[in-house]
């Protein structure tokens, strides 16, 4: 059922997502005992009213488990709510399935849209990249330096594998899918399929430099996430960098963004900027704009992995560790 107008999006799970993509082997499974030592994350939005607070920490208390951190936001624009809570086991061993079905009791009378995950459930992340590979390399090595915590299942490329021939991948599955004017949305079907077939929970455009369609945008709403430079002022079409430099512009910047059919316009999750002066040449600028661009993502995909963003209808609610 569609939220009332206001009401924020539902907010998708791992397992959610997985679902959402057609994995068909994607459940719920129900009598696991959760060891002390095991982290969950709920998060929450609904309309704000009081008693909110209360009926989770009661919920989670009276399941037997101990909060570790609570963040909670009240959207006095729009009137609604929005929370994150990690949490273990007070002691010993807890049900996880009575914990959701608890939840579920819970939530029904206040509206909630809300997501259950425990967090060692990886995310299974697929990234998207053209022939600009700095973004894909970055977020390749913070995986496996451990700072990512996710499942890479597939690096999809409008551009050959030779192309990334000093990248290794691993037994990342490797895509290439040429696009042209008369192959395009033949291509974006195929992509599509990569990315159910790979059951991914997550969509990373690492400086993919092709539009998707409404309708695959759609099909990845609240899932996908984009990176671009921003401006000011903004330089659209080739060179941005170089236009920028011909302006004389002091402060460049990165923008990582949830993917909609509105170009460049989804809900922003991170942003960042560097100060430049008359000194920096075209060169400096793509230099530093590829650095920025490497922080925004990873940290964006960082929060993205972590259940810390909440889509608030055109924006985000950032819950920062």
């Amino acid at each position: 059922m569609r939220p009332p107008r206001g009401q924020p999006q539902r907010l998708t799970s791992a397992l959610d997502n997985r679902l959402a993509l057609g994995d068909p082997e994607a459940e719920v499974t129900g009598g696991d005992l959760i060891m002390s030592g095991a982290r969950f994350v709920v998060t929450l939005s609904c309309p704000n009213r009081p008693g909110i607070v209360a009926a989770v920490s009661a919920t989670l208390f009276e399941g037997g488990f101990n909060i570790l951190d609570a963040q909670q936001f009240d959207d006095i624009e729009t009137g609604n709510f929005f929370m994150r809570v990690a949490f273990n086991a007070a002691g010993g061993t807890a049900d996880a399935a009575a914990l959701r079905a608890r939840f579920a009791e819970t939530a029904a009378p206040f509206g909630m849209n809300w997501t259950l995950r425990a967090s060692d459930q990886k995310k299974r992340v697929a990234l998207l990249a053209s022939r600009f590979d700095h973004c894909l390399v970055d977020l390749i090595y913070r995986w496996r330096s451990g700072e990512l915590p996710m499942e890479p299942v597939a690096v999809i490329a409008n551009y050959p594998r030779e192309t990334y021939e000093h990248i290794d991948f691993g037994d990342i599955p490797f895509h290439y899918l040429p696009i042209t004017k008369q192959t395009k949305m033949e291509q974006e079907t195929k992509l599509w399929e990569t990315v159910r077939e790979s059951k991914a929970d997550v969509v990373v455009l690492a400086r993919y430099m092709q539009i998707l369609s409404d309708g695959l945008a759609a099909k990845l709403s609240g899932n996908c996430i984009n990176i671009h430079h921003s401006f000011l002022p903004g330089f659209k079409g080739a060179k941005p960098y170089h236009q920028a430099h011909e302006r004389g512009v002091k402060l460049i910047g990165a923008t990582a963004h949830f993917v909609t059919s509105a170009l460049d316009e989804g809900p922003i999750i991170e942003q960042d900027v560097e100060r430049i002066s008359h000194r920096d040449t075209p060169e400096d600028l793509v230099r530093k704009g590829r650095d920025i661009e490497r922080r925004v993502l990873s940290r964006a995909l960082s929060m993205h992995l972590e259940d810390r963003v909440l889509l608030n209808g055109r924006k985000t609610v950032v819950f920062y560790g």
